[in-house]
């Protein structure tokens, strides 16, 4: 009796041990189902129903100025080398360093005792040989007196008036001594040669110096007006010669090195008159009068010359301008919110401003930032006007 009770029991348990697979292999196979399409369902969602967000602008309709930019470095008019005329001494150094000084001011002086005694000595000469040829020319009016009573012969007379052509060029050369003196005695002066900032100072007081000294005392530097020489690339120079020849001295701007602050405005003084081979490059000149002192010389900067002003153009920010393979495009954003790639034809650019030329309305709303997510036709997030709530 007790085998009939078990036997149902025991094919019971093996029916279901042999269905056990079957039943974990479905629910696994019906959870990676159910995950694949919840994330199919995502990235549908992600990838066409999500707006991207994007920086815009809008294009406007105006004049603009075009501009040739070309690194530059800032010189001086003139750079003086101040140094002794003469050999002597120095006593003393008058200037201090990185002072303003005007032409003509004193900066050193070397000891004056020895071209004091030099013109001693030589206004002592002329006044002896003054004495000499005052006798002489005595000598020859009454050797003209005696020649005419007959009682000197005429070649007496020639001789004394040779003797006093004589002591008259030896006048001649006391005088020149005396001002050679005076000339050594100014000369120990040591003064400013030209305006402007002096430098470092070379040498101390108490060292002898000579005029053959290869450094000198110290260099003058004006510093208003002031030059900047920057290059351009040789395929511009027609057009800044052309715009020369009408408009005269062109305007040239001066920039720090990042083109973030105009240091100072000047105009174009000078234009090399060769390329040159190495960077295909031409060089020119601007004057600027640096009346802040913005400028210092050996500076870098980034030089701007205005060589033509565009009327009434359509202009968009540089950053909307991309380039392709069929040119230049711009993504413009639709009332639907959606984008259209837009070919245009460009005219000219200056820096973070370009002029378009064809393709392109004043008022139209093109995409600035955020571009390389960007296809034909995808739905774009624009900012909130500033002020706008949530």
């Amino acid at each position: 009796m007790d085998s009939t009770v078990t036997a149902p029991e025991t094919t019971r348990s093996g029916l279901l041990s042999g269905w056990r697979p079957w039943i974990i292999g479905g629910a696994a196979t019906l959870l990676l189902l159910g995950i694949f399409f919840r994330s199919s369902k995502k990235e549908a969602v992600a990838g066409g129903g999500r707006p991207v967000p994007v920086s815009v602008a809008q294009a406007r309709k105006g004049d603009m100025a075009v501009r040739i930019t070309g690194l530059g470095t800032v010189t001086a008019i003139n750079s003086v080398t101040v140094k002794s005329r003469v050999d002597g001494q120095l006593l003393r150094v008058a200037f201090t360093e990185g002072q303003m000084v005007r032409e003509g001011d004193l900066l050193a002086e070397i000891d004056p005792r020895p071209f004091q005694v030099q013109l001693m000595q030589a206004e002592g000469q002329l006044a002896k040989d003054q004495a000499v040829r005052d006798n002489a020319v005595a000598d020859q009016k009454r050797f003209q007196s005696l020649v005419g009573q007959g009682i000197l012969s005429r070649q007496q007379l020639d001789t004394q008036n040779a003797a006093v052509t004589q002591y008259e060029a030896a006048l001649k050369a006391d005088q020149a001594a005396v001002e050679s003196a005076k000339l050594n005695l100014v000369y120990s002066r040591i003064t400013a040669p030209t305006s402007g900032r002096v430098g470092l100072r070379l040498v101390d007081a108490g060292n002898m110096v000579r005029a053959t000294d290869a450094g000198g005392l110290a260099t003058i530097t004006p510093l208003q007006p002031i030059n900047v020489v920057f290059a351009v690339p040789a395929d511009s120079i027609q057009k800044v010669l052309g715009q020369t020849a009408k408009e005269g001295r062109l305007p040239v701007e001066a920039w720090d090195r990042d083109l973030r602050a105009r240091l100072a405005l000047g105009a174009l003084a000078a234009t090399d008159n060769q390329v040159d081979l190495t960077t295909g490059t031409v060089r020119l000149k601007a004057l600027f009068p640096n009346d802040d002192k913005a400028l210092f010389p050996n500076q870098f900067v980034n030089a701007r010359l205005l060589v033509d002003t565009l009327r009434e153009v359509v202009i968009v920010p540089t950053a909307a301008v991309q380039r392709g393979p069929q040119g230049a495009f711009v993504y413009v954003v639709k009332p639907d919110a959606t984008v259209e790639l837009r070919p245009i034809e460009l005219e000219a650019t200056d820096g973070d401003e370009t002029a378009v030329k064809k393709g392109l309305q004043g008022g139209e709303t093109v995409v600035t930032d955020g571009l390389e997510k960007l296809r034909p036709g995808a739905k774009v997030a624009l900012p909130k006007p500033a002020g706008a709530k949530g």
